[in-house]
């Protein structure tokens, strides 16, 4: 039988997801065992002229993690869509935004000021910012444009399934691969992962306390075993699909959102806003939240109505 032809890119992120592929360990034989990988940047020497000699949809799966953050991630986004039979978001950069999203609070001109001149340990007094093109004695150098505003993977081209989490788990990773191998895919545009939230993984016990005082972490004497919201903690278990096993909570840290809406949840930030609202004492609580879109939209920025609205 003939192998898949696999791909994997990676585009704005921290590159977590490349690793994650290499956390399955000796299974990656048996990923290789019924694939050949044809594109994969970051551990095989192939160019992207390489990639567009390929024919059209000769890529069976593309896995494709980062978001699109300037102009050669959305080269590589469209082309890989038109080479690749079924585009798979991979991780939380390319299927919600993830941290780095959360620059779309600023426009490129902020981002820059504050990256290239206000930074304290900037010196540039002439105000030099990086540029497209730049003549030198070799010749011409280049960089990509970088885009006003960061954007998922879907809001670029048309993806095929989203494999959540940042980085996705390595068991989620084999059963997207096993799933995909044995031809028994989900409808389209679904999220390969389980459809319960994370508070179902969590070990800990819920009192359902009404919520008077919003803590920091390192304000609270953890017990362990006690809900990290009857403690005053902020956690986005409530509103995030499950299939990280917890880890976060089982490490005695609250969840961050890493895997993205829950099932149900169109908007993973509003969601936890309505459930927070309706556990508190009075509305002076919310006022306690340190910092209320990096909390509940540390991971889904680009993706929520919020940002929608912002760009608008």
């Amino acid at each position: 039988m003939e192998k898949l032809k696999f791909a994997f890119y990676w585009a704005a992120s921290c590159g977590g997801c490349e690793i994650a592929v290499l956390d399955i360990d000796a299974k990656i034989l048996d990923v290789v065992g019924l694939a050949d990988i044809v594109f994969w940047p970051v551990a095989i020497d192939i160019k992207y002229k390489d990639v567009e000699a390929m024919p059209d949809k000769s890529i069976d799966v593309t896995f494709f993690n980062g978001a699109i953050r300037n102009e050669e991630n959305e080269h590589l986004a469209k082309l890989l869509r038109k080479k690749t039979k079924t585009l798979v978001a991979f991780g939380s950069c390319a299927h919600e935004g993830c941290v780095i999203g959360l620059a779309n609070l600023w426009d490129r001109k902020t981002i820059f000021e504050r990256a290239y001149i206000e930074t304290p340990s900037t010196e540039n007094p002439e105000k030099t910012f990086p540029t497209t093109s730049l003549k030198v004695a070799e010749g011409d150098l280049t960089l990509p444009k970088f885009h006003d505003a960061l954007k998922t993977l879907d809001q670029t081209v048309d993806v095929d399934y989203y494999l959540p989490g940042c980085p996705p788990q390595p068991e989620m990773i084999l059963q997207a691969v096993e799933t995909i191998a044995k031809n028994e895919l989900p409808p389209k545009g679904s999220v390969i992962g389980p459809s319960k939230a994370i508070c179902d993984e969590c070990p800990r016990t819920k009192e359902d306390k009404k919520l008077s005082k919003i803590n920091r972490i390192y304000e609270i004497d953890d017990d362990g075993e006690t809900c990290f919201w009857d403690q005053g903690v902020v956690c986005m278990g409530p509103a995030t699909r499950a299939g990280c096993t917890a880890q976060c909570l089982s490490a005695n840290m609250p969840c961050t959102g890493c895997q993205g809406p829950g099932p149900e949840v169109p908007e993973q930030g509003s969601a936890m806003i309505s459930a927070v609202s309706s556990i508190i004492v009075d509305d002076k609580v919310i006022d306690q939240i340190v910092d209320p879109i990096g909390s509940f939209y540390k991971f889904s920025l680009p993706a929520s109505i919020l940002d929608r609205r912002r760009r608008k």
